[in-house]
């Protein structure tokens, strides 16, 4: 999973200019962004210099644990 058109949002960017940056067609692109598919790691980090951001922004944590460790 991956939060790249919540980015696009909040920057007020369009998946057409985000497609255009990354040279890739528009509808690569609308599958990256609702999810469909993911992009590789090399496209990732095109995708993260685009929106100016780190590309571990773009990644949402699959890990469902608290983290929190037990008082003992």
């Amino acid at each position: 999973m991956n939060r790249i058109k919540e980015i696009l949002e909040d920057q007020g960017r369009t998946q057409t200019w985000l497609a255009k940056k990354i040279k890739r067609s528009y509808v690569v692109t609308t599958n990256y962004c609702n999810n469909k598919t993911q992009p590789s790691l090399p496209i990732l980090y095109c995708i993260a210099t685009a929106l100016k951001v780190d590309v571990r922004e773009l990644l949402v944590s699959t890990n469902n644990t608290n983290n929190k460790k037990k008082a003992g």
